[in-house]
């Protein structure tokens, strides 16, 4: 799984935000979000950014959460 899959699940679960909630306020298809949520595909780019945003209309601290657990790089191999 994925950065952005990892974070978009750990954010759905805490703040309680169903992935049909999040498909809606996207604009897109549930199935879209189920793929990222369980890591089958992982969000591009572009796609990150319509998740901040629709997470902001949603409820703005699990968009800075999401945020800020995609950016974070202490999991990461230090080289």
């Amino acid at each position: 799984m994925g950065k952005a899959g990892k974070a978009l699940r750990q954010v759905l679960e805490a703040y309680e935000i169903s992935q049909n909630q999040l498909a809606v306020t996207m604009g897109i298809g549930r199935s879209t979000v189920h793929y990222w949520f369980n890591g089958t595909r992982d969000p591009a780019a572009e796609a990150v950014l319509e998740i901040r945003k629709a997470l902001r209309k949603i409820d703005p601290a699990a968009a800075q959460e999401f945020i800020r657990l995609y950016l974070d790089e202490s999991d990461e191999d230090e080289e």
